[in-house]
């Protein structure tokens, strides 16, 4: 993995210092794991001393759960779902969620990545940070999916898998598209994966007369 660069500190107080704490190591465990970052590196890449990190945090579990306590907060799913809820129109609905997430997952793209390590490590953390960054989507979707059933506008599917399928699916898009990029040496936009996929969902969900 490569080194990062320390990120020169002018003379701040300690509640800035603490967020540029939380920015950098919030990057540096995306990047190498919580079993791969250590303490001394994130001290070196904020420029402070290993000592003076600990006076911030007193253990790298403190730090972990600090920086996954703050992820959520950088992205404001309420108030998206919120305005997203005034809509029944299931492409509508499906096409609002792709591009809310791949756009606020390819800004963040230290988030997803967090995501992803923390799962694959198995940290007893990982069930909080799925439940703040990617839960919201998934029980949102299942209540809207729940809804469509009732009033017989959908075929009668599980909303939670069908939810957890869709998600995952977008999430995967929006973690996994510099890599196709090396990979097969083509990267599609965005909006050219939502046009090609949510006509496809909806036309497997929609229930026929």
């Amino acid at each position: 993995m490569p080194r990062m660069t320390p990120k020169p500190l002018r003379r701040i107080d300690g509640a800035s210092r603490r967020v540029r704490i939380l920015e950098t190591a919030t990057e540096l465990f995306s990047r190498a794991g919580y079993a791969g970052a250590t303490m001394k590196e994130l001290a070196r890449a904020c420029a402070i001393t290993e000592p003076a990190l600990y006076r911030y945090f007193p253990s790298k579990e403190s730090l972990y759960g600090a920086v996954l306590g703050s992820v959520k907060t950088r992205i404001d799913v309420a108030a998206f779902l919120r305005e997203l809820e005034q809509s029944d129109d299931l492409s509508e609905v499906l096409s609002g969620l792709a591009r809310f997430i791949i756009s606020q997952y390819t800004k963040y793209n230290e988030l997803s990545r967090l995501l992803l390590q923390c799962s694959l490590e198995g940290h007893p953390q990982a069930e909080q940070a799925f439940t703040d960054l990617r839960r919201p989507f998934v029980d949102f979707l299942a209540r809207k999916l729940r809804r469509l059933r009732r009033r017989g506008v959908i075929r009668n599917v599980n909303p939670i898998i069908t939810a957890r399928c869709f998600v995952g699916m977008v999430m995967d898009c929006a973690l996994c598209q510099q890599l196709w990029q090396r990979v097969q040496g083509k990267a599609f936009k965005p909006e050219v994966v939502i046009a090609n996929n949510i006509p496809i969902y909806v036309n497997g969900l929609i229930r026929r007369k």
